[in-house]
């Protein structure tokens, strides 16, 4: 340990020796006199003894930086600017003066370029030293020499017992054609994957984009695919919020990155600083977007994070999702039902939240189509109870479909009557109340995915509805991360609409799944089920698309609806009866019309 620290003071010792003995030889051409010879051996001596005082204040010989490291490399060059300040200084005090007096300056820039070439050579040999072995590691190409591909080449560089060697990169930027990262080249464009893949041999190519579209990631890996390569990706921005990409984030393409993945670029740490240090509630937060949302919320370190779901084993899942060390005895964790206002009274008095998330509801278009009336007691008077409860909140966010938009089904009436209400609410409340509306989230609960991904491991067949039905689609980390970027920007009674991208073919999300099975499996057509459109809107009718704070989220106003004028069916309604009426409280009344006087 020792001799490590020691090691530093005597390569910069000799460096300042060999830095003066060269400034003489070049002042007198190499050919110095005994007495200039005589006095650089006076200035090696002084500046050994200011490098080493110097230095020692700084805790450069004492161990403090890792040798070569960058940090060190910063304290060797301010030490040694401050040794040539002060050897100058002491030149120019004596007389007569042993040196010249613009040796000092020469001699310290040559002593500094010795000191910091010793350490790229240390530095380059340990680079070598960690390397994969290329006996071993497999030879890839990264696709995206930007932030992604960098952290990634240095991750796989690092890693001596890694299975992945970067042996070239691909970007479509012209303006990186020359970089190399690392040492690593790029090579080339999209189009020249093919010649790019035979010319080095690599049998992998792994999308080093964290911030692709979906659009993006299917057009690489058909590329990649048709060359007779292997494909793989990094996560995307949502799903690593904001942290380095890693050699062990790199993964096969699922589903959702083929038909999911957006471009959200939004700085989450500023946004999202409404929940720092806050009393955050989540709603229906064992459900699919109720448990990302906790997810992305403890980033943010709020107060305290309360989940409430009636599903205690979808509770005890994201809990434990969150805290793997987390007891049921949590006070964070809430056992409640909607449907039980004296119990939501209860948990907003005695725990008094000041941000809410409220993702709870019944969601599964074809069962709420034939059982509306459990529709009105969830997502209507559930929304209700909840609504009423929370009279101090700051901040209160209704997570919406877009099959609120014109709606035609039971689910859309029941939503659409919640942004409604939502929308009264704000009206009549101190804090902000607002509405978010996105449509299908990939991976969700019952969500087409998952039902396809059934089908497909037991042997199909696939069942879809229509060939022409089209949906829209977002991976439940992207739906989430722009409903919290939506809850911080939205104003009081508005619904906010995210953008989905364009609308994606079912039959095409079944193609895809069916292309990743191990095996073929078919695909058949059912016909559309009652309430469900051949494609959705994002806007109703009248509804304006206005985007004035951020590109990915719209703006759009909602007429309110007063929860007394709010007629529910008493129970045992016929279910035609219940569906006709949760349909009329989504029609708005006619405008009454304005009489102008004649001119006079």
């Amino acid at each position: 340990m020792r001799g490590a620290r020691l090691l530093p003071l005597l390569v910069d010792g000799a460096a300042w020796g060999a830095g003066l003995l060269a400034a003489v030889l070049a002042r007198y051409d190499f050919a110095p006199t005994r007495r200039a010879l005589a006095g650089a051996l006076v200035a090696m001596l002084l500046a050994v003894v200011l490098q080493a005082a110097i230095g020692h204040t700084r805790q450069l010989y004492r161990g403090r930086y890792r040798f070569a490291s960058f940090d060190e490399l910063r304290a060797v060059a301010t030490t040694t600017a401050a040794a040539t300040f002060a050897l100058t200084a002491v030149v120019v005090l004596l007389s007569p003066h042993p040196i010249p007096l613009g040796l000092p300056a020469l001699a310290g820039a040559a002593a500094l370029t010795l000191m910091l070439g010793v350490r790229y050579v240390r530095r380059t040999q340990l680079s070598r030293r960690l390397r994969p072995d290329v006996r071993t590691a497999a030879p890839v190409i990264l696709f995206g020499a930007g932030s992604a591909g960098d952290h990634l080449v240095a991750s796989m560089l690092h890693d001596p017992k890694g299975r992945y060697l970067p042996v070239a990169l691909i970007d479509d930027d012209p303006g990186k054609r020359r970089l190399r990262i690392l040492g690593v080249p790029v090579l080339g464009g999209r189009d020249d994957i093919p010649a790019v893949l035979a010319r080095t041999g690599a049998e992998l190519l792994i999308l080093a984009v964290a911030n692709a579209d979906a659009a993006l990631v299917r057009e690489i890996r058909d590329r990649t695919l048709a060359a007779g390569a292997a494909f793989k990706v990094v996560p995307s921005v949502s799903e690593l919020m904001d942290s380095s990409v890693e050699v062990g984030d790199i993964r096969e393409v699922q589903v959702t990155d083929l038909l999911g993945r957006h471009q959200v670029d939004t700085d989450l740490s500023t946004i999202g600083g409404y929940l720092t240090g806050k009393r955050v509630l989540v709603t229906g937060a064992g459900g699919s977007i109720g448990s990302e949302l906790c997810r992305q919320i403890h980033h943010f370190r709020p107060a305290e994070l309360m989940m409430l779901d009636r599903d205690e084993t979808s509770l005890l899942a994201v809990q434990l999702s969150i805290d793997p060390q987390a007891r049921l005895d949590d006070p964070g964790v809430i056992l409640a039902d909607l449907r039980d206002a004296g119990r939501i009274r209860e948990i907003f008095r005695t725990r008094r939240p000041q941000v809410v998330f409220h993702a709870a509801a019944l969601k599964h278009l074809a069962l709420l189509q034939r059982h509306p009336a459990e529709a009105v007691k969830t997502n209507v008077l559930g929304t209700l109870n909840v609504l009423e409860a929370a009279e101090s909140v700051e901040r209160f966010v209704n997570i919406s479909t877009d099959k609120a938009a014109d709606p035609i089904s039971v689910l859309g009436y029941s939503k659409r009557i919640t942004e409604r209400l939502t929308a009264w609410t704000a009206r009549r409340r101190r804090g902000t109340f607002l509405s978010v509306r996105f449509g299908n989230v990939l991976g969700s609960r019952g969500s087409v995915f998952t039902t396809f991904s059934t089908q497909i491991a037991e042997g199909g067949p696939v069942t879809v509805t229509d060939p022409d039905v089209t949906r829209y689609f977002m991976t439940t980390q992207e739906a989430v991360h722009l409903v919290i970027q939506a809850a911080a920007i939205g104003q009081d009674g508005e619904a906010l609409v995210l953008d989905m991208g364009e609308p994606v073919r079912i039959a095409e999300v079944a193609r895809q799944m069916v292309a990743l099975a191990r095996k073929p499996v078919a695909i058949e057509y059912t016909g559309l089920r009652p309430g469900e459109k051949l494609a959705e809107t994002l806007f109703g009718a009248g509804e304006v698309d206005r985007r004035p704070i951020h590109p990915l989220i719209s703006h759009v106003e909602v007429p309110p609806l007063d929860p007394a004028q709010l007629r529910t069916p008493a129970a045992g309604t016929d279910t035609a009866v219940v569906i006709a009426r949760l349909a009329e409280e989504c029609v708005l009344p006619a405008p009454l019309p304005v009489l102008y006087a004649a001119p006079g």
